[in-house]
């Protein structure tokens, strides 16, 4: 893609990641967000929001794995940075999508990755512009998934699936 939209919209990781890589139709949103943001249909740029937190990632990659998608580590995702474009093809507040989870949301399809573009995000839809450099990933994030350190500091185990006893908390309301 030669030009980039002006347009982006900052999502939390994995979500971000799950849009662009074409698993997440549905961006969930207040409509309150929606219309603060001016949010509308088009082509605009996703970026990858430079926070967070250790419970988000840990119930999003449960709630993921629930639709049969593998998210990367949290240290492989690149935060702080432009990472795609997708196309915003409606503003829901209804859907039988297990995507969806309300009150509203945007409709996403033709997600295009692009290689990240370190730049500060904003809330609703923002005019972005490069600068700055990728968040480093948080000590949570390079140890993620190690279950049984090896002599080396490896794991023991690194082909082993993550399990989850029971659902995790959902960080938000």
């Amino acid at each position: 893609m030669s030009e980039l939209p002006r347009l982006a919209l900052s999502v939390r990781q994995p979500s971000a990641w799950a849009i662009i890589a074409g698993h997440k139709p549905i961006e969930n949103r207040t409509m309150g967000s929606i219309r603060a943001g001016r949010m509308g249909l088009g082509r605009i740029c996703i970026h990858a929001a430079a926070g967070l937190k250790a419970e988000e990632f840990r119930y999003l990659y449960w709630r993921f794995g629930q639709h049969g998608v593998q998210c990367p580590a949290p240290a492989d995702l690149p935060r702080g940075a432009i990472i795609g474009t997708v196309e915003v093809t409606g503003i829901i507040t209804q859907s039988d999508s297990a995507w969806f989870a309300g009150p509203a949301g945007l409709t996403l399809a033709n997600p295009e990755p692009v290689d990240p573009i370190p730049a500060p995000g904003a809330l609703g839809y923002f005019e972005w512009h490069p600068g700055g450099a990728l968040a480093p990933p948080a000590k949570w994030m390079r140890s993620w998934g190690t279950v049984m350190p090896d002599a080396s500091g490896g794991d023991l185990f690194p082909d082993a699936p993550i399990a989850f006893a029971r659902p995790p908390k959902k960080p938000w309301s």
